[in-house]
């Protein structure tokens, strides 16, 4: 396996109340996939002479997404934090179309279903090439990382 993984992630949830089974599932399978498959690279604890595979845990403090990274040790290899702004949009959008899509799941025909499942997706991917631009320069990874990755943003950004 590569060193240039992730072995474990944990999400600041000090400030969450509930979720939906809808949203925690979607948590599930995205840390789940995570541990299972990704690419995964912080390129100042690699200049640095920290090592993977890495431990990361993930929070949004005054706006900001903060990554505190940790070596394959278990030593602080560095904090990323990203501002907030430019996933806000792609954020609130996947809030209202995955809501949308929950619902529909319970009343709407197929067709319905597969269309808002189409638009969902596509904010998904539009919300991940944003992530993998805050990230360029100080990580290196792959779509399905950084979509992985986009989905768990969201999860913490649900309050109540």
């Amino acid at each position: 396996m590569s060193a240039d993984r992730i072995a474990q992630i944990t999400l600041d949830e000090s400030t969450v109340l509930r979720r939906k089974p809808e949203i925690e599932r979607e948590r599930e399978v995205a840390l789940r996939d995570l541990a299972a498959d990704a690419r995964f690279a912080p390129l100042r604890s690699a200049e640095r002479g920290h090592e993977g595979p890495w431990s990361l845990r993930l929070a949004v403090e005054e706006g900001r997404l903060t990554l505190a990274v940790r070596d394959k040790d278990g030593n602080e290899a560095e904090s990323l934090g990203l501002g907030l702004a430019r996933l806000r949009r792609d954020v609130r959008d996947y809030f209202a179309i995955c809501e949308s899509y929950y619902n529909a799941m319970r009343k709407a025909s197929a067709k319905e279903i597969e269309t808002l499942d189409m638009a969902r997706r596509a904010i998904h991917d539009r919300g991940t090439r944003a992530l993998l631009d805050a990230l360029e320069g100080k990580v290196e990874t792959d779509f399905a990382t950084a979509r992985r990755l986009f989905t768990l943003i969201c999860v913490l950004h649900i309050k109540a």
